[in-house]
């Protein structure tokens, strides 16, 4: 956002925990603060007229006291709360009719629904912490009954968990929608994402699902948009199953997935989302390519030459500033181009010689 900021006639002043945060690079000004403590968040509203985020690790209570206090954020505590609480989420798209897969949230595994729920299953069910995962952190998949009920209590020591049907996926893909203060909105194409480990190694353009499934997911995006009153981007991930799409997580922010629109869009998803929270009009979605492929690259066990990766024809290569660290998520590749197969090589060969441990998909 910050790299987007002056293009879209937006100051961004950035709280940061240390000012060398990768993002303190990027913007124009910073504070020193904890996204949790109230006293910079009050600091922090008093230098700008809009608060917006790039994580969910919020306190919801903190970011409704600056609401009612007359500070704008944007997007909302109400709708944050669909990507910071997993629980709040399956409940609220469940009573809308949205499609999930089946859930019980509990709190012990000595809740009596669990027993029947348990039954009713072909197969173990994935566990969720309800809140403060991400890249598969707070996701277990337990192999038997006992394993089952042991996890979820250790789970709930921090609070709800979701007991959720294990589906049979036959990929997963991604779905981005920018959505303005009036309403309007900008749709994104869907996408195809590749997981290792519950993080995403690759996202594909265009998506690699049927016609009927890429209409179905903009069906949905505008049903969810407008459902939880965004602002801002709104990325929704989905399951693709053999009996249709299943919502699997949200997040009100830019997302990983839409990291390719930098080069591959005519108005990237961080322009449309500094344009929707600061009440400007939409910037056009359209891809500018008829292919891209983007590559995270997460620290292996030893760096690899970005002048390596910047040397493969075509590659632009992303890097977020960050030390490096095994596992940890320092910047990504994107290529575009007409042939899906050769962008796929060459963002592969880029990220390779950057130094990711991520396997090719």
């Amino acid at each position: 956002m910050g790299d987007e900021a002056h293009h879209v006639g937006v100051t961004v002043n950035v709280l940061a925990t240390s000012l060398d945060d990768a993002a303190v690079a990027t913007c124009d000004e910073a504070m020193l603060g904890d996204a949790k403590d109230p006293l910079a968040l009050r600091a922090l509203s008093e230098v700008v007229d809009v608060i917006t985020f790039d994580h969910e690790l919020v306190d919801l209570d903190q970011v409704r006291a600056l609401e009612w206090s007359g500070v704008v954020v944007r997007p909302s505590a109400t709708a944050l709360e669909f990507a910071v609480d997993k629980a709040h989420q399956r409940r609220a798209f469940s009573a809308a009719g949205l499609p999930v897969p089946r859930f019980l949230v509990v709190t012990t595994s000595r809740d009596p629904r669990l027993g029947p729920f348990l039954s009713g299953l072909r197969e173990p069910p994935v566990l969720k912490a309800a809140r403060g995962g991400y890249d598969g952190r707070g996701v277990l998949f337990p192999q038997f009954r006992e394993q089952v009920l042991h996890l979820i209590d250790d789970l709930a020591r921090s609070g709800e968990v979701v007991v959720e049907e294990r589906l049979h996926l036959q990929g997963e893909a991604s779905q981005i929608i920018a959505r303005a203060v009036d309403g309007s909105v900008a749709i994104y194409p869907l996408v195809t994402t590749v997981q290792a480990n519950g993080m995403c190694v690759e996202v594909d353009y265009p998506a690699q699902v049927t016609a009927d499934l890429t209409e179905r997911a903009r069906e949905l995006a505008e049903q969810i948009s407008s459902l939880i009153d965004a602002v801002g981007i709104l990325a929704i991930e989905f399951f693709v199953t053999s009996t249709g799409l299943f919502i699997n997580e949200v997040a009100l922010r830019p997302h990983n997935s839409g990291h390719w629109t930098i080069e591959g869009a005519v108005t990237s998803q961080f322009a449309n989302h500094l344009l929707a929270v600061s009440g400007q009009a939409l910037g056009e979605p359209t891809p500018r390519c008829n292919a891209a492929v983007m590559v995270n690259v997460v620290g292996s066990d030893e760096p690899g030459s970005v002048d390596l990766a910047m040397a493969v024809e075509g590659a632009h290569v992303h890097d977020y500033g960050k030390s490096w660290r095994v596992g940890r998520k320092l910047g990504h590749v994107t290529v575009l181009g007409d042939d899906p197969s050769q962008a796929h090589v060459r963002a592969w060969t880029s990220a390779r010689a950057y130094g990711t441990q991520t396997r090719e998909a």
